[in-house]
């Protein structure tokens, strides 16, 4: 199905599933001047244009993580491992191999509409996770591998033999940016992860003054799984997010380091002091069977349905690749945001 039909779609069936549940829906696709592209019933993040830099021989000497390697200075085409490596590598300004790894679950059929479009066009796309295709990898003959998931033994072990490769483990608990600045540092491109920064902080400042009437609520990541009903900072974007815009963050999910809280559902009455919470859910088919299933399962539940931020309809469904942490996923979680609270 193309990418543009799934979106209408999606948007469609996710309002008529959470309506029912006390949930907010998203809204109706619209143009605005500022972010006139819709991901999912909110603007697509503004990305400017992050042209690559030209491809040469030179090599050098590199430290990683895992120790130091010989890599390309200027490859011409790389591949990242995970669909944040691939959203890395585009603003580093690195020019891509002609295919690149997408998750191959939660409906996943292309890139996550919220990635920047231009440098993305004509390229191919194979499914790379939950289970690894080191054939497709080879064959799509890449000059350099970006690999965050570094956790991974047999990753490390394995990507070396098919192209120079620079791995980190970038699930360790500590903030992507730390990661993505570390890594721009030791691949010599740190003036592209300060554009980031600039394009963000521009943003989040217009972002505060659009939400300022919202400033004082309470809001939470949330989950439901298994029964369990989770609030947790640990993956990091959407606390960072709110921590930079002055949010106040539902306090036992910064607990342990923001490993979080889980609740019962004879417990979910701590929920009540929340204002506005937001859940990650996949796209598609797929990933629209999944959400409704669990927010049917979390509807049984009569406590739930007797808390303030679900009988005023402020529950937030967003992509939820955003959280895995990269800088195309900071940007559109923060239209998430933006869009919920200034409304």
């Amino acid at each position: 199905m193309p990418r543009s039909s799934l979106h209408i779609q999606a948007t469609a069936i996710v309002a008529s599933l959470v309506i029912g549940l006390g949930a907010s829906a998203p809204a109706a696709a619209q143009s605005e001047p500022a972010a006139p592209r819709e991901c999912g019933g909110y603007p697509a993040p503004v990305i400017p244009d992050l042209t690559p830099t030209a491809a040469h021989d030179e090599t050098a000497s590199v430290e990683t993580p895992f120790g130091a390697v010989e890599l390309p200075l200027a490859p011409a085409a790389a591949l990242g491992m995970y669909t944040t490596d691939v959203d890395m590598l585009v603003w580093l300004g690195y020019p891509l191999a002609a295919s690149q790894p997408i998750r191959g679950d939660s409906g996943y059929e292309t890139f996550p509409c919220f990635f920047p479009q231009g440098p993305l066009a004509g390229i191919d796309t194979f499914g790379n996770y939950p289970e690894y295709d080191y054939e497709e990898i080879l064959s799509t003959g890449p000059d350099f591998i970006l690999n965050g998931l570094g956790y991974d033994d047999d990753v490390n072990a394995r990507l070396p033999q098919i192209a120079p490769t620079y791995s980190v483990n970038a699930f360790d608990g500590r903030s992507w940016r730390e990661h993505f600045r570390e890594t721009a540092e030791a691949l010599d491109r740190i003036e592209r992860y300060e554009a980031w920064v600039a394009v963000y902080e521009a943003r989040l400042a217009e972002v505060r003054k659009a939400i300022a009437h919202n400033s004082d609520v309470v809001v939470a990541p949330l989950s439901f799984w298994g029964g369990k009903y989770s609030s947790s900072c640990y993956v990091g974007v959407e606390c960072s997010v709110f921590a930079d815009l002055g949010l106040t963050i539902y306090e036992p999910a910064l607990a342990d380091g923001g490993t979080g809280v889980e609740l019962s559902p004879e417990e979910v009455g701590q929920l009540e002091s929340v204002d506005y919470a937001f859940t990650g859910i996949g796209i598609g088919d797929q990933g629209l069977k999944e959400f409704s299933e669990t927010m049917a399962e979390a509807g049984k539940n009569p406590l739930w349905s007797r808390l303030e931020f679900v009988q005023q309809q402020h529950i937030v469904p967003f992509e939820f690749e955003m959280v895995f942490g990269s800088p195309s996923g900071q940007l559109a979680f923060l239209e998430v945001v933006a869009k919920a609270l200034s409304e």
